[in-house]
């Protein structure tokens, strides 16, 4: 078990956002991933470009940009940064979507979060776009594969 302690928590356990005034501006980056499993008639469809409701990965895309830029708004105690760059890659295989987000700033805290919300969003737009033909398409494997930059430096899943 780590021994660091929790730093949305102030002495008497009462939820609070970390103060990151005394922090160094760094450029700062991340990488998140996760997967959307499909349907072999969704599959061939993202293929054929024949959903429906249109274009469904450059769809999630934009959505998945925009919601790394609303990080703040929707997860409670994230601070308010400015982003540098997001990228969110979407691509086919034979079970469904994998989705792959990376993000920077250069500024005083990490952008995981960010990251985690872009792969999130843009996995729910995929869903939201293919329910009506796939209604057992789910989200799975949502995780921050690497970090870089600010006072832990560099950490990459194992």
């Amino acid at each position: 078990m780590s021994d660091k302690k929790l730093t949305h928590l102030d002495i008497d356990g009462q939820s609070h956002m970390v103060d990151v005034s005394d922090r160094e501006i760094t450029v700062r980056t991340a990488q998140a991933s996760g997967y959307v499993i499909l349907s072999a008639e969704v599959i061939t469809m993202l293929r054929d470009k024949t959903v429906p409701k249109g274009d469904v990965l450059a769809t999630a895309r934009i959505a998945g940009i925009m919601g790394a830029k609303r990080t703040p708004d929707l997860i409670p105690l994230c601070h308010p940064i400015a982003l540098h760059s997001v990228t969110v890659d979407c691509e086919i295989d034979n079970s469904g979507v994998a989705i792959v987000a990376s993000v920077k700033t250069t500024d005083r805290t990490g952008v995981e979060m960010e990251a985690l919300t872009a792969v999130s969003i843009a996995a729910l737009t995929i869903i939201d776009m293919v329910k009506a033909v796939d209604p057992s398409a789910s989200i799975s494997n949502v995780h921050v594969d690497s970090k870089d930059g600010g006072r832990n430096g560099s950490w990459k899943r194992p």
